[in-house]
């Protein structure tokens, strides 16, 4: 494993568990990822959701329009694959860290996105001049986007 995904892998976990400590419980999330049935980013992906402690169960479709559909992903962030963890979507490459604030602030969204198939986002290779945004998408019929999060290089 690369060393940034490793690192990531590592940060993931922590705020996985301290999502389960704020919650005052031993939590324990589980995650359906609808992809592809031959694409490897995803499953790249989906493996290091595993490796930070999540059960991950993989459904292969060759219709991910409708899954989009029906989990309510605006076509103007549609990714690559679509996951689905404690009440949110996840469209695309969503990185582990972000994903574990989502769990821990629990905020009011109807999911996160991350458009397209970002070079240097999880489970799309190591680049450390990553730069790209993961958007929030709120709940209700106009689907307002905002920034949630941006990855940018660490210089």
């Amino acid at each position: 494993m690369k060393r940034r995904e490793f690192i990531c892998t590592g940060m993931a976990a922590i705020a996985v568990a301290l999502t389960a400590e704020k919650a005052g419980a031993e939590q324990h999330w589980s995650m359906t990822v609808y992809k592809d049935p031959n694409c490897g980013c995803c499953n790249l992906w989906s493996k290091a959701m595993e490796n930070a402690g999540f059960t991950v169960y993989r459904v292969d479709t060759d219709d991910l329009p409708a899954v989009k559909r029906r989990f309510g992903v605006p076509a103007a962030v549609e990714g690559c694959h679509t996951a689905v963890v404690g009440g949110y979507f996840l469209e695309g490459h969503v990185p582990l860290e972000v994903v574990a604030k989502l769990l821990y602030e629990r905020p009011d969204l109807a999911g996160l996105a991350v458009p397209g198939m970002p070079a240097g986002s999880l489970g799309m290779g190591s680049d450390p001049n990553a730069s790209y945004d993961v958007y929030a998408v709120a709940k209700g019929p106009e689907q307002k986007t905002s920034v949630y999060y941006q990855v940018r290089p660490k210089n």
